[in-house]
């Protein structure tokens, strides 16, 4: 019998990191996983632990590196890591780090950014994913989690199979909730992460806000679609948009009307939309 894949590695590190300026300081939250690829056979089959760098001492290093870093975003942070554990162990073939940031930003005082408080307003998290084969370069992969929209009006959801089993009504103009989770794969190098994660995020939004939706996969392909035409550095898309259902309550027992304004949430059983795009050719 032979061991045919394994790794190995720290999971939820969690680091912040705060730099200090003469007029405000920055701050960041980062939760880490390290994953590790190697010539670790001898560990899983003899219990030989010659090769086997403790996940301890992989948590410490991402303090370590952090401390030490010039990375001004994630991306970079995630590059100078993979790169440190390939250098540093030549019993490792491939290290793999993912990455998710929490959203603080500067509290708003008086018309003006606090210099050095913070708020987080939102439960949305940018995600990066950094892997290096060792001989290669290093692969980028960023995106976001957890970024929770509504729209009110222009959504609508009707022509779908109806059988014995169908109980759900059509709906020419419904609440459209969803919380996007997204991953993009960068084709070429990109000057700035940070800046194209904006821009991608902005035309997420921008779409989602402004189509006239028949159904949840319909503004999905239109969200991906519009990304994939607009940022030429990324390659593909992959987004998964859960449906957050806003059921209309039923008043008519209590003698009462209701035009469209009184919802039920349901977060479960919620429907869950996916689909990846790429460029053609």
């Amino acid at each position: 019998m032979a061991l045919a894949e394994n790794s190995y590695g720290k999971s939820r590190v969690r680091v912040a990191k705060l730099k200090r300026h003469p007029d405000h300081n920055d701050f960041c939250e980062w939760t880490i996983e390290i994953l590790l690829e190697g010539d670790f056979e001898s560990c899983f089959v003899g219990g030989d632990n010659s090769k086997i760098l403790p996940t301890d001492t992989m948590k410490n290093t991402a303090y370590s590196q952090a401390r030490n870093s010039s990375a001004d975003c994630m991306e970079e942070f995630g590059k100078e890591l993979v790169t440190f554990f390939l250098d540093h162990n030549p019993q490792v073939s491939a290290a793999r780090v993912a990455l998710s940031e929490k959203s603080w930003q500067h509290l708003p005082v008086g018309g003006e950014l606090h210099p050095t408080t913070f708020v987080q307003s939102s439960a949305e998290r940018q995600t990066a994913e950094i892997a290096l084969t060792r001989g290669g370069t290093p692969s980028v992969h960023s995106g976001l989690d957890d970024l929770v929209i509504m729209k009110t009006a222009g959504s609508a959801f009707a022509g779908f199979i109806k059988d014995s089993l169908t109980t759900l009504p059509e709906a020419a103009d419904r609440l459209f909730a969803t919380s996007i989770r997204a991953r993009w794969n960068y084709s070429s190098p990109a000057g700035s992460f940070p800046v194209l994660r904006s821009k991608i995020r902005d035309i997420l939004l921008n779409v989602f806000a402004g189509h006239i939706s028949k159904s949840v996969q319909h503004t999905l392909y239109a969200m991906g679609e519009a990304a994939l035409a607009n940022v030429p550095e990324i390659e593909d898309m992959e987004l998964m948009m859960p449906n957050k259902h806003y059921l209309l309550a039923d008043l008519s027992r209590f003698g009462q009307d209701n035009p469209n304004e009184i919802f039920v949430p349901i977060d479960e059983p919620h429907g869950t939309i996916e689909a990846r795009l790429r460029r053609q050719g």
